[in-house]
């Protein structure tokens, strides 16, 4: 045996028998080789040769003398080979026997094998080493070289037999030619694994080499017909038996259970079989779970996102907000990964049942990669929909509790001028006052009518301000609807109620027509300057809800134009003030007692003072809730600035690696490998970006917390850069997928990197969109230009048809790189199939319609034996034991429909 390139290969053009004399001398020299070592080849080699020479009714007593005239040699080799040689010379002369000892090696030779160093002088001469040597080389070339396993040497693949079939035995490990045959239980274990009618291994320890060796030896030479080649006192005695002498007596148990190496190929093809079958029905299962899962989180997240309930409370909507938030960052995040885990598993699952020619896995109903792909999609529908019903909700939200306040305190100033009010329009006073009293009473309504006049808007405005509660469904528009209908009842009774006591004040002016009009100047002068300080009052005190600069600047800008009108407003004051003064002048000239009494207004110069005082107060702290609303609006447009940089750099850089990650998975960018290297860098380095978009959600939610509801600075919203986030680990993970898919494709079916490169090159130019599919018309296109003959007649459309069938079976419309890969090695590929599984359970059945368990355990594995024995069903045919199993529709169903 020689290693090349560290390959174990069947040497023979180096000469068996060569390096057998350079590695004794070898040995020879470095003091390591055994004497014992001749001894146990001369005996065993010996006896081997009887074996065979046997056949012809001759044998040999010494092996380096009665080979010496090349008559037995010749003989020898005509009995293994089946093949007639040259005829011998009868002469009794030396240069006869060397003639027939040349034409032996001749015929060696002839079998392709080169005996360097070995002469026919030697043979005839006796050299009792190059004779071995020569046996040594007949044996491997007749008894040992056709011995495979699993595609191994004949030494390696012989010593995988042994350690089969050997294994489920207690005290037995065999691990080389020499040590693990010396206690003589691997013997009885050989025998008792074929033949168990012929030992009872139970009874065999491993204390008793010497009794072991002679029971296994006997049963061989009696019931085998192999022949005693081994001494067990040698065997015993020797510290490293020689494992030639091992292996001539090994090969003949081989060939005396060579029919049983068919069960044993069987058995491996089964096994081989099982394996793939169970470990695509491990990732079938797996599948199913975590599709049930993801859709299971799906329906139960579903009618959270869908609902649209709230308490009607800024707070209550301002908490529903900060849960979605933690969805986002803690319970979505997992999903995505499992998402893309499904569908990674799941193209990998295809691949491999291609590859092993398995039909396609169909899952469950409901649980299809596109049934979840569809309810993913709709929980992103709801998801936006919930977010914008929130930001909506929370405006909504906002703008009522302003309205409410706002009523609030428009009805309170109207309620608190409206007091008595009642009172006074029904009293009877005028019918004891003089003429100038009922003048005074007449002006004085006159006033009271331009200043309920002057109320009128206000009433108006407080009715606008509870319909658009109404409308906005405040949630205690009941309290503020009672409130609003007794303002304009009694509005009304008040508009009554004026007009009758005018009527009466009519009827008395008829009568008396006195009027001060001092106090009448007063009235009507003070009046509008007191409804000014009114409005003014109630002006300088109102709320306002603003989202931008722009807005706090016009509510400045109108409060600058305010100002300005304040000298006009203090000249009216003092012209007002100054009518008093001369009231008072002339009440203190001329003594006129009630004189100081305005017969014509309630006003007082007093209040209109205190008024014009709460006025000026007012104006520096309105100055002041500007500039903090100012301040405000500009924080909110830093807020503004700071996602926007952040957002214009980020999106720009995931639409970058997107297309470095399609890039790549369009391929012709190297070797897979390269490819699936360059994908992992990508995708160690999305992760690392991980932080960036982690900063963007906190700049989100305090834009969010400012009740900041659009920026013009950037294009990117939260929500594209959060679907954009997820599509690129989804295309990373599906890239990386689809290449470990080609690489597994390529490895299976044999195909080099050039043929890759040129499926991918042809695919890639018919795919002009680089959408990484084609349709029909462009995979006809793309199939004839790798050479792919397919007719323009009917026959032509009829073949591309069943094309199509094979590489879209779903009839989709389009076609995918794996599937036109697939599609392009798969009819070259040597693949198990139904009909090869039948016929290694036929074998080891012993060519009977069905099997046993017991066959079953008895020839594979354990826990592949009870695969089978689980799954197989029971067969039904004529002259069948009880519980004989049906390997026949068990191997169909291997490649057909499975349960899953």
């Amino acid at each position: 045996m020689m290693m090349d390139n560290g390959v174990m290969t069947n040497n023979y053009d180096g000469g068996y028998a060569d390096g057998y004399m350079e590695q004794e001398e070898e040995w020879e020299r470095e003091g390591l080789l055994d004497p014992a070592w001749e001894k146990q080849q001369k005996k065993t080699f010996t006896a081997w040769c009887n074996s065979h020479l046997r056949k012809a009714g001759t044998g040999i007593e010494n092996i380096d003398e009665d080979f010496r005239n090349g008559l037995k040699l010749m003989l020898l080799l005509e009995v293994i080979s089946g093949e007639t040689l040259p005829k011998p010379d009868r002469g009794k002369m030396r240069f006869h026997k060397i003639a027939n000892v040349n034409k032996a090696l001749d015929f060696i030779a002839s079998k392709g094998v080169k005996l360097v160093s070995i002469g026919a002088e030697e043979i005839v001469d006796g050299n009792l080493k190059m004779t071995l040597g020569m046996i040594w080389t007949i044996i491997l070339r007749f008894a040992i070289q056709d011995i495979s396993v699993e595609e191994m040497t004949a030494k390696e693949g012989l010593l995988l037999w042994c350690q089969r079939k050997t294994a489920p035995y207690k005290n037995v490990n065999v691990q080389n030619f020499h040590l693990s045959f010396k206690d003589g239980l691997a013997f009885c274990a050989l025998i008792h694994r074929h033949r168990p009618d012929l030992i009872d291994y139970s009874k065999l320890s491993k204390d008793n080499p010497l009794e072991n060796l002679n029971t296994a030896f006997d049963v061989a030479e009696k019931y085998l017909d192999i022949p005693r080649m081994l001494d067990p006192d040698d065997l015993i005695n020797t510290p490293k038996p020689d494992e030639r002498a091992i292996m001539t007596y090994v090969s003949c148990y081989y060939h005396a259970f060579q029919g049983a190496q068919q069960a044993e190929t069987a058995a491996n093809r089964i096994c081989k079989v099982l394996k793939v079958n169970q470990e695509n029905e491990r990732l079938m299962e797996e599948y199913e779970r975590l599709a049930s899962d993801l859709l299971e989180w799906i329906r139960r997240t579903m009618p959270w996102l869908n609902s649209r309930q709230t308490d009607n409370s800024l707070s209550g909507c301002q908490k529903k907000l900060e849960d979605y938030r933690t969805y986002r960052r803690k319970h979505k995040p997992p999903r995505v990964e499992q998402k893309a885990k499904l569908e990674t598993n799941f193209n990998t699952l295809q691949t491999k049942l291609r590859l092993s020619n398995r039909p396609a896995y169909m899952p469950t109903e409901g649980k299809m990669v596109s049934d979840i792909a569809q309810a993913w999609k709709g929980l992103e529908i709801a998801e936006k929909a919930f977010e914008e019903w929130l930001l909506s909700e929370m405006m909504r939200l906002e703008r009522l509790e302003y309205l409410a306040q706002k009523f609030k305190h428009k009805a309170d100033i109207h309620e608190d001028w409206t007091r008595g009010k009642e009172e006074m329009l029904q009293s009877q006073d005028y019918r004891q006052c003089k003429l100038y009293d009922i003048k005074a009473l007449k002006k004085k309504h006159e006033a009271f009518e331009s200043d309920l006049a002057a109320h009128q808007d206000r009433v108006e405005q407080i009715a606008a301000i509870a319909q658009e509660l109404n409308t906005l469904e405040y949630h205690e528009v009941g309290a503020v609807n009672a409130r609003c209908q007794r303002i304009c009842a009694q509005w009304d009774r008040l508009g009554a109620l004026t007009q009758r006591r005018r009527l009466a004040l009519d009827d008395a002016e008829r009568v008396l027509e006195q009027i001060d009009l001092l106090h009448l100047e007063f009235a009507k002068r003070a009046a509008p300057f007191n409804n000014w300080l009114d409005g003014t009052r109630e002006d300088l005190v109102d709320m306002f809800i603003v989202h931008t600069i722009e807005e706090i600047s016009g509510l400045m800008d109108a409060h600058a134009r305010f100002k300005a009108t304040l000298g006009e407003a203090d000249k009216e004051y003092q012209a007002i003030v100054n009518l008093v003064h001369q009231v008072e002048s002339i009440v203190k000239q001329h003594q006129i007692p009630g004189g100081l009494e305005n017969p014509y207004t309630t006003l007082t110069a007093h209040e209109l003072m205190g008024k014009w005082s709460e006025v000026r107060q007012l104006v520096p702290q309105r100055d002041g809730t500007l500039a903090a609303e100012l301040r405000k609006q500009q924080n909110n447009e830093t807020l503004r600035r700071q996602f926007a940089e952040k957002a214009n750099a980020v999106g720009p850089w995931i639409e970058r690696q997107m297309d470095a990650v399609t890039a790549i998975g369009m391929g012709l960018q190297g070797s897979l490998e390269d490819q699936l290297r360059r994908l992992k860098e990508y995708e160690a380095g999305v992760y690392a970006y991980k932080p960036h978009i982690e900063e963007l959600e906190r700049i989100h939610q305090a834009v969010q917390e400012g009740m900041i509801f659009e920026n013009r600075y950037s294009q990117y919203t939260m929500e594209t850069l959060r679907v954009g986030w997820e599509q690129l680990l989804t295309s990373i993970n599906r890239t990386i997928n689809e290449v470990e898919n080609q690489i597994l494709t390529r490895d299976s079916k044999g195909i080099t990197h050039e043929q890759l490169n040129e499926f991918r090159a042809s695919f890639n130019h018919f795919d002009k969109n680089r959408t990484g599919r084609l349709a029909p018309e462009e995979l006809k296109s793309c199939l004839v230009s790798l050479g792919y003959s397919i007719g323009k007649d009917r026959q032509g459309e009829l073949d591309f048809q069943r094309i199509l069938a094979v590489v879209d079976p779903n009839n989709t419309g389009y076609v995918s790189f794996d599937a036109f890969l697939d599609f392009m090695t798969r009819e070259s590929t040597d693949t198990d199939t139904a009909e090869q599984v039948i016929d290694s359970f036929r074998i080891l059945a012993g060519d009977k319609p069905y099997i046993t368990a017991e066959e079953l355990r008895r020839e594979l594995p354990p826990d592949q034996a009870e695969y089978c024995v689980a799954r197989m069903p029971p067969y039904r045919g004529p002259g069948a034991p009880p519980h004989a199993l049906d390997y026949m529709a068990f191997s169909t169903a291997l490649y057909g429909e499975t349960d899953l």
